[in-house]
């Protein structure tokens, strides 16, 4: 059975470039992204490793950690970060599971058969700090993933765990939010004192409650 959002990510040990973690200790009271790649020295694996590590800073801001996952051991792993420094100009500051014996790749679902039989394709998980899986996303093996968009989810996913909104199309960081239907109209001058915009009765804007 595939993962849902609002299940428990599963729990795992497993070696990795910065050594041995199990997964629920390593993530601590931090948001998670797990995201896996089909290979070690592929062309489109190795730029979005490279854009990983270019956004450590970004990921630090939100308190994320970034953990990535390949099929292949874990001496193949270290040359390939060889590879992805170099080409990428960077410096990969992230652990890469090794996952040879799919243990990972099979907890998730990362391999899909009608695809490949033993690559993964490239999942995208984003796990809360209470160890719940709040986003899935998986990209076949040819396309490259946006990061500019997982850091957007990530920045909803954030803002809306906290605060009675949800984010509306191409919402950015910054700008208006919805009021979620939960919230009654004569409730919304105390928990909204930044005023709100009635567009419709069941579509209500106020602006981003944390800026």
């Amino acid at each position: 059975m595939s993962l849902r959002l609002g299940d428990i990510a599963p729990n795992f040990t497993a070696s990795t470039t910065e050594g041995a973690l199990n997964f629920h200790e390593w993530l601590g009271n931090s948001w998670g992204v797990l995201f896996s790649h089909p290979a070690d020295f592929t062309p489109v694996c190795t730029t979005e490793l490279g854009m990983t590590a270019k956004l450590k800073d970004e990921f630090d801001k939100r308190n994320v950690k970034v953990l990535a996952v390949s099929v292949d051991p874990l001496d193949s792993h270290h040359a390939w970060v060889k590879d992805i420094n170099e080409t990428q100009r960077t410096l990969v500051n992230f652990p890469i599971i090794a996952d040879d014996d799919r243990n990972v790749a099979t907890l998730y679902d990362m391999i899909h058969p009608n695809a490949s039989e033993k690559a993964t394709v490239r999942s995208v998980f984003v796990v809360g700090p209470d160890k719940k899986i709040k986003l899935t996303l998986t990209y076949p093996a040819s396309t490259g993933r946006n990061f500019n968009e997982l850091l957007r989810v990530i920045d909803s996913l954030q803002l809306t765990a906290n605060y009675s909104v949800a984010t509306p199309a191409n919402w950015q960081d910054g700008e208006d939010c919805v009021i979620v239907p939960a919230v009654k109209d004569e409730d919304i001058p105390a928990k909204f004192p930044k005023g709100h915009t009635v567009v419709k009765p069941y579509l209500r804007m106020t602006p981003q409650p944390n800026k």
